[in-house]
This record gives C-alpha cells, structure tokens and sequence, in this order.
C-alpha cells in the first residue's frame, strides 16, 4: 500500500541545484535509508515531505488520512510546559484517557470519576498502551516528567520529541539523524524497537549498524540522480561498487570514442548534412559522460607529525565531581605512545568531562594529569566552528595553518586537505555561511587536523556527517601515527578505528577493556544470568529422574547436568582473563567470539534441560 508518493520534485537555491526531477514512494511498512553527502539536499527532501518546505517543481501525494510525523534536527516543543503536559497536549484519544485515569488515581474520594475512568481504560484496551508508553519513556531515560522543557539540554529535548513521536504511532515516520545525543545504550534499544515494530520508517542516519539492523531499503542520492537498493546497507555497499564499476567502464569507452568524435569534429567542414548534424548531437552526449567525475577519495597518508617523546600523558590518583555528582573517582593511568582508545558510558556519566581533564580545561578537585613536553593536543569539541561573517571556507583553514607535512619532505595544502574531506575547489571559495551543518562540521575537523596534533581528542565527531565523509574521516585516523582518545556513539566508527575503551559508570568509575566495541557487547551480553533457571536447577536436582522421562531421556537429562557444569566454568574462565586484561590484543576478537559460541551453546543446553525438568514435575 502506498502512503506518499514523490513525483519530479527539484530544488534550488539561486545557482545552486541541489536536485532535480527526482521520483519515488514510500510504502506501508517499508523501513528506508536516505544517504547523501551533506550539503545535497538530505534535510530539503525531508522538509519538502512534511510539508515545511515547497519543491520548485513536481509534487508530493500523500494517501489521504495518513499520520506523517517529523523528527527534525530542531524541535518546535513549548518550553513553558513540563515533559508531561508535552506528552499530553495532543490529539491522541488513548493518551487523554490515560490522563483522565491517572488524574482520578489522584483524586482517591471522588469514587464516580474514578469509576468512570477505569471503565474507559478497559473500554478502549487502554493498560497495553499505558505500559508501553511508559516503556518508552524509560528507556529513552526521561524519568522525571515534571521537568520543564526549557530547562532541559538539547540533548534531553531531543529525546522528549523522539518519545513522543513513538508514543503517538503514526503512519510514517521521517527522522532526520535520530541517533544523534542518544547513548548507546538508548540506540541499541531504539534499532531493536524498530526492528520488531511493524513501522514506516524514511530516515536520514550515518550510523551503519542502525542502517544495516534496521533499514530494508536504502535509497542513495548521488551526483543529482537517484538510485535505489531492495535490501540492507551491506547489500547497498556491494550493488553501489557493481554501479560504480559499471559507469567507470563506461566513462573509459567514452573518453576514446569522445577522441575520435573531436578529431572528426576538427575536420569537418562547415556545411553539414542531416546525418552529420546526428553525429554532432551525439558527440556532445558522449563530451558529458566522458566528463563525469567523482567526488569520492581515499587517504592513503604518512603523516610526519611532531615526534612524540617518552612520556605523553599521565593521571595519578585523579578525582572530579560536580557538587554530589561523581565524575571521576581516584583514576590513574599513564597512555602510551600511539594508544587509540574509545570512551564509552551513559549520558551524563562525563565522558566530554573526561576530555576537559585531560586537556586542562577544567580543573581536577584532586591528583594531578601530567602532560608530556612533546605532546601537541588537536581537540574537536561538540561546539563546532565560530563563523565570522564574509569569511571563505579556505580563510578559515588557513588561519590554523597552511600544510601538513609528509614524510620524505612531501606536504598536503590546506587546499588539498579541504579536498580530500570533500570541499572540491569551487567550493572552498564559497562563504562560510552557506555551508550546511554537516559541511561546517566537516570544515572543523580540517581546522583540527591542519594543526598537525600528535594527540587528538575527539568528542562526537561523527555528528552531522554524511557516511562518504565518515569513510574519509576514517581512512585519515587509520594513517594517522599519534594517540588518539575518542567519544562516539558510532558503534562501527569505534570498531574500525579504537583498539581498547574506557568504560565509564555512573560513580566515577573507569574500567579498560581490552577491545573493540562488538568485543565488549560479546562480554556484556554474557554476563545476565538466567536466575530462573539457576533456582530451578537447584530445585530439580534435588530429585532423581523417574519414569515420568524415557530412559533415552534420563541419560539425556543426566549428561545435560554435566554438560552445563563443564560449559559454565569455561565461560567464567574466559570472563576472568577478560577481567584481569589478560587477552592480548591479537586474540581478542577470537576470544570474544569463543566466548560468545560458548555462551550459545549454554543457553541451547539449558532450554533443553529446562525442557525435560518441566516433564519431569509435570
């Protein structure tokens, strides 16, 4: 069934085509990926189908009745009212009578309202809905709702306009980067709530593992066409490489037949014939595709940084807290030379505070973090570029520096730095406020990076970018030779670029793992017992198996016991070298996968046994 309907939309502003003649539909049920490079239109498409922005041309046809909800990089949420009173004050029928029953819970004498309420609750199966929403705000962590909305961080508010876009169930939902100041916890939690709902999803997202979880259709902007791919975002990768293989062949046989036309076009004489004229027409549709080019690069850089001496950075017993709230708790660590680590923890757990320690932005409240005299820090912090009005994107970069310097005394220019993050060179001439968010998130990395640090920090550098220049960015930390200390809720961006994290919890604490973070969810997820079946294990083998199990059964039942026994001091043995950092960084992803083939095989065994134990009371 279709529910909307995009028919030959173009957009442009002045000069600027961002697209044009564009077409396509969004289905019941369909889950799909919009990818772009920033600055081509991902946020205008998703205005023009909301109805906030107007195409130039063409139009949108929406199913008539259809709920169409938005969830933009900026709310509309009336900061006098409270999370509750935001939640409340809309049209859904379900919520009021919540409201009207939670309001009667209130008023315990008036026994007619509250008769009246609970009847409406039953009437229209409101219990499910209620535990549900509730479900929701939990786990987007929005616990107090008497909190004013104007008194929240971006962050927070963004969560209350996610939540009540869940709670409301509409028909299709657009969402425009909505991992964004969600911890990864809340995220794994949102890919499994959108993986098992029956959803209509349209999104603009750089997280690949949501894209790849989530998504069953990815539709790619690229160069002002559109393409579209039946299938998950590794489905996408490897159809788009196919397409690319394809035009780059094709481009190739254009070039040489564009050699013959010139050289044809060259001796021509000036009178010419209907068939020639013919010749002429495709000569110049060949001139165009010869001369396509692609936007795409791949670093491949020896950076000849700043050498690092013997010691970098060093925190001694190092303690933060911000009135009651504990931060950092007596931490000590000394880095060493071209360490990549990832911090990872909660929101609020202070991860960005963290970084501040480090870099002597704040205070410590007591210890000491010792800085080497060789260390040259290169921070990106979340709050981005400061725009000077009439500034050009290459005057920006240029006050930061002019090269980075290369080994074999080879160096890259500010202007070529700027090309390689995707700022072509008509574009490094634009002003700098015309940029998109993205684009000025991009050019900020390029002020930190022209600085040739030997240390860099980064704090969520992967908002706001497009996953072409996620590539990019991360091709450039995988040459780059110095440490690097890095907070993302990325999952795949950590993956590719951390060797080991820094956990942070709720009381200060920090914990180093030995990995990557699909290692440390391997481990987490191992660590939850199944406390049921653990009682009931001590319960059943109370007994002895009777007849109520077939002999096959018995021994089954018997060798099971064994089996789990043997299985669960294998899994706790693993779980200790994890603990005690004794994996070396060669083995952990085969040991985390061990580990993880073990915890199965546990879990398979003790349905089974659970099973027969069931038959054994019964």
């Amino acid at each position: 069934m279709n529910y909307l309907s995009v028919e030959n939309i173009s957009k442009s502003y002045g000069e600027r085509i961002l697209f044009e003649n564009i077409s396509f539909g969004i289905n019941k049920d369909q889950k799909i990926a919009f990818v772009a490079k920033n600055g081509t239109g991902k946020t205008s498409i998703l205005n023009i189908l909301v109805g906030k922005d107007t195409p130039d041309n063409g139009q949108i046809v929406s199913r008539k009745g259809i709920h169409i909800a938005y969830l933009s990089q900026t709310d509309n949420l009336n900061p006098l009212e409270t999370i509750e009173q935001a939640i409340f004050s809309s049209e859904n029928n379900t919520l009021k009578i919540i409201q009207q029953y939670e309001n009667a819970l209130k008023n315990a004498d008036d026994a007619d309202a509250y008769q009246k309420a609970f009847e409406l609750m039953e009437q229209h199966h409101a219990w499910d809905f209620e535990t549900q929403y509730k479900q929701i705000l939990s786990k987007l962590k929005l616990d107090d709702l008497t909190l004013q909305i104007g008194s929240l961080s971006g962050g927070q508010r963004k969560r209350v306009a996610l939540a009540i876009l869940l709670i409301h169930k509409p028909d299709v939902l657009i969402l425009d980067e909505p991992t964004n100041h969600l911890d990864l916890e809340m995220i794994e939690w949102l890919e499994s709530y959108f993986k098992k709902e029956k959803i209509t999803l349209f999104m603009v997202t750089h997280d690949r593992y949501f894209l790849e979880r989530v998504c069953n259709e990815i539709v790619e902007l690229d160069q002002g066409k559109l393409y579209s791919y039946k299938g998950s975002y590794s489905y996408y990768l490897q159809k788009k490489e196919e397409r690319l293989a394809i035009e780059q062949t094709s481009v190739a046989k254009a070039k040489n037949l564009y050699k013959k036309e010139l050289d044809w076009m060259r001796r021509q004489p000036k009178a010419r014939t209907t068939k020639s004229k013919s010749r002429i027409d495709d000569f110049y549709q060949i001139k165009e595709q010869a001369h396509q080019r692609r936007n795409s690069h791949k670093i491949q850089l020896e950076i000849n940084m700043e050498r690092l001496g013997s010691k970098i950075v060093e925190m001694h017993n190092v303690s933060k807290a911000f009135d009651d709230k504990v931060v950092l708790q007596k931490f000590n660590y000394v880095f060493k030379r071209g360490e990549r680590i990832g911090i990872i923890g909660k929101n609020g757990t202070g991860k960005s505070t963290f970084l501040n320690i480090i870099t002597h932005q704040i205070p410590v409240d007591s210890g000491k973090v010792i800085i080497g005299e060789t260390i040259k820090f290169g921070y990106y912090t979340q709050d981005g570029i400061d725009i000077k009005e009439g500034q050009k994107v290459i005057e920006v970069i240029k006050e930061f520096g002019e090269y980075i310097p290369l080994t074999k005394g080879r160096k890259i220019s500010a202007g070529q730095l700027l090309e390689r993050f995707l700022f072509d060179r008509k574009k490094q001439y634009d002003f700098v406020e015309k940029l998109s968010g993205g684009e000025l998130k991009r050019l900020y990395l390029c002020t930190v990076l022209i600085q040739n640090p030997n240390f860099l920090l980064l704090d969520e550098p992967t908002n706001d970018l497009d996953i072409l220049t996620l590539n990019v960015l991360e091709n450039f930390l995988l040459d780059f030779p110095g440490n690097l200390l890095v907070v993302s809720h990325d999952r795949y961006f950590m993956d590719k670029i951390v060797d080991h994290l820094f956990v942070l919890d709720a009381q200060g604490n920090i914990t180093d793992f030995p990995g990557n973070y699909s290692d440390y969810r391997i481990y987490e997820d191992s660590k939850p017992t199944e406390e049921i079946i653990r009682e009931k294990k001590i319960d059943t083998r109370k007994k002895s198996p009777n007849q109520k199990l077939s002999y096959h059964e018995q021994r089954e039942f018997q060798q099971l016991e064994k089996d789990i026994a043997r299985l669960e001091k294998e899994k706790d043995s693993i779980e200790t070298l994890f603990e005690n950092n004794e994996v070396s960084s060669e083995k952990i992803t085969e040991t985390s996968e061990k580990l993880q083939e073990v915890i199965n095989t546990l879990e398979t065994k003790e349905e089974r046994w659970l099973e027969l134990s069931m038959k054994l009371e019964g």
